[in-house]
């Protein structure tokens, strides 16, 4: 318990702002990279196992068994950007588990003008965040993590650093194959802004998630439950507002009431399952219904919301693919691979008879 404590008052020095997306800098913190998060949804906090992908979503996730594990992560995103991730984890026997990675994005080549429109040139738009992972547990079953976040954005001739963390807790169960996460995603705030003394705040978020591997079966679900300090993530089109006649009948007013907070619930919900008929296969499928909610087609939504993916674990490496579907004009292309270090390079024994 002491721990504990002591883990929130470090971070007690950050500034701690309530903004969801567009309202923050830094948003690139909140893409999903990984293949296999995104094809549950693009985000989960809950799942305990090697993979050291998992641990930048909930650092608390981060473990002994991913040891010695480099994984790369890459996204075609839209409009030519793209964006990914490094990462590599060591175990220490007293300290816990230790993982340094450094995350991206690039934003591409822009054309350059004046005021007037004249060209005057090409420039460039990127950022990076350092990720530096610490987990240890704390009690039976509990486990707490931090993920100290750097930050160095560059946009044209705009530069800007700012620091972040999030701070994780789960309780994991591997007799009962039970995990309870809760995490404070992104606290934190700028150092340098991108003009004079115009601070911008970090977009902060606090998730909640749960996963259940079957018992009986070679499933695990997943829930996942995002901005949890704001009830509302609904919005109004100004020209879709209409006024309510007092000729409506009242059922009709409650059935309205029902459904705009039933949207509003299943906005702070993703739901993920994964498929898993073999330690060295697994294949998944997430929702997300606020991206579906927010960008769908008034008349067609198709499968946005919707993600998939599929991967496979080999002694020493593995590769991950997702897709995510964002809008019917298209969606995003996820590919991971790892590699266990430790089994590279060993000696192997022949027997000869």
């Amino acid at each position: 318990m002491k721990k504990i404590i002591l883990i929130f008052l470090v971070f007690t020095v950050f500034t701690l702002n309530a903004q969801i997306g567009g309202k923050g800098v830094y948003d690139f913190l909140n893409l999903t990279d990984a293949a296999r998060i995104a094809a549950l949804g693009s985000t989960n906090i809950s799942i305990f196992d090697d993979d050291l992908n998992f641990a930048r979503e909930n650092p608390a996730l981060l473990n002994d068994s991913m040891n010695n594990r480099l994984v790369l992560n890459y996204v075609n995103y839209f409009a030519g950007v793209n964006y990914g991730y490094t990462g590599y984890a060591l175990e220490f026997k007293n300290l816990g588990t230790v993982s340094f990675g450094v995350q991206y994005i690039n934003y591409g080549n822009f054309i350059a003008a004046d005021e007037t429109g004249t060209i005057t040139g090409n420039f460039r738009a990127s950022d990076y965040a350092l990720n530096i992972l610490w987990a240890k547990d704390i009690y039976k079953n509990v486990r707490a993590g931090i993920n100290l976040k750097p930050i160095y954005s560059h946009l044209e001739t705009y530069n800007s650093f700012g620091i972040a963390a999030d701070v994780g807790i789960t309780y994991y169960k591997p007799e009962t194959n039970i995990a309870v996460s809760l995490v404070f995603k992104n606290i934190g705030t700028q150092i340098k802004p991108y003009y004079k003394d115009h601070y911008e705040p970090i977009s902060f978020d606090i998730q909640a998630g749960v996963s259940k591997e079957l018992a009986h079966a070679p499933f695990r679900v997943n829930l996942t439950a995002h901005h949890l300090y704001k009830w509302n993530l609904s919005y109004d089109v100004p020209e879709d507002v209409t006024q309510i006649s007092f000729a409506h009948e009242i059922d009709t007013v409650k059935g309205e009431i029902l459904t705009n907070i039933l949207d509003n619930a299943m906005r702070h919900l993703i739901v993920g399952i994964e498929f898993l008929p073999l330690k060295s296969f697994y294949a998944s499928i997430g929702y997300n219904h606020q991206r579906h909610q927010e960008m769908k087609l008034i008349d067609k939504s198709g499968f946005t919301g919707f993600s998939w993916g599929f991967g496979i674990k080999l002694k020493r490496t593995g590769f991950s693919f997702a897709r995510a579907t964002y809008h019917l004009a298209g969606a995003s292309n996820h590919f991971s691979v790892y590699f266990d270090i430790s089994k590279f390079g060993k000696k192997r024994t022949v027997k000869i008879n």
